[in-house]
């Protein structure tokens, strides 16, 4: 499925996707069983599978893409993670990508893996995801898509360094952007209207990670730089601690409204990060279908 030409062709309806990462053990993959059970079965257009770079990492994105193809006849979207690797290893998981007919790559430059002691950077690895996406688009005929930070990446010396990072991302071949979840919507406005400014054309995907737990939330938030707002976290210090479902339901009622008010203004979809978790998003996707908006 090419993303690209999804989107374009969508109209007034909006795309919805879920992503998933690779089971760490077989406790995960029996739950991810389950929640792809429940989220196969709810409105959605293509699901996307994370990428480890680490060897071990690789393998368990390769089994997930193939069971989601293969096992579940779902359209599928790959992405690919240029931390370390050289042009040889890329394109041995491109050509990977290829053979499984997946036709829309997602590219990041990611995280060097924690949790594979042998991995070991290659030389030759390239610094940014925009000199990844050069190096697919003049080998294959993937559509590209790329991501895009509202408040900047955690990385960036600026939000406006960020966007022309992003421009050139455009620039090097991707064909839309999803943005890096956020829970306040001006944000994502913001960041819109400054990448229309900078001559960024291409759809703009906004992330959405609804509140599963306040101790993954605050992890989030420091490692991907999102903030969390003043009355968000006035509502979580109200939840008593224990209270982990009072913790799940606010967080979909505060993701149910943010997308409502989103698509109200005209987004062309939405990208929800599940956490390989199924409750929270088949409550959100069901009740935006309740309201007519998906």
């Amino acid at each position: 499925m090419n993303v690209a030409k999804v989107l374009k062709a969508s109209g007034d309806r909006p795309v919805i996707s879920f992503e998933f990462f690779r089971a760490k053990n077989e406790k995960g993959a029996q739950s991810l069983e389950k929640v792809l059970d429940l989220l196969c079965a709810t409105r959605h257009d293509y699901m996307s599978v994370t990428f480890g770079a680490g060897g071990s990492s690789r393998e368990g994105s390769y089994g997930l893409i193939e069971k989601l193809k293969n096992e579940r006849k779902e359209n599928v979207v790959a992405y690919i993670a240029g931390v370390g690797l050289g042009p040889d290893q890329l394109t041995e998981v491109l050509d990977k990508f290829k053979n499984f007919g997946i036709e829309t790559v997602f590219v990041i430059q990611g995280d060097e893996p924690q949790d594979d002691a042998g991995f070991t950077a290659h030389p030759d690895a390239f610094s940014h995801a925009s000199d990844l996406l050069k190096f697919i688009k003049e080998r294959y005929d993937f559509c590209l898509g790329a991501a895009g930070y509202p408040e900047g990446h955690i990385k960036a010396e600026s939000l406006e360094k960020d966007i022309e990072f992003a421009k050139l991302k455009q620039d090097n071949g991707a064909e839309y952007l999803v943005a890096q979840y956020f829970y306040d919507n001006q944000f994502f406005y913001d960041y819109v209207d400054k990448c229309r400014a900078a001559g960024i054309t291409i759809p703009i995907i906004p992330g959405i990670m609804p509140i599963y737990t306040l101790k993954l939330t605050e992890i989030l938030s420091s490692v991907c730089g999102s903030a969390i707002p003043a009355d968000v976290r006035k509502r979580l210090d109200s939840i008593p601690a224990d209270d982990k479902d009072g913790v799940v339901q606010y967080g979909i009622e505060l993701a149910t409204a943010q997308c409502r008010d989103l698509l109200k203004h005209g987004v062309a979809g939405l990208h929800f990060y599940t956490m390989n978790r199924g409750k929270s998003v088949n409550a959100i996707v069901t009740a935006l279908e309740k309201d007519g908006l998906v």
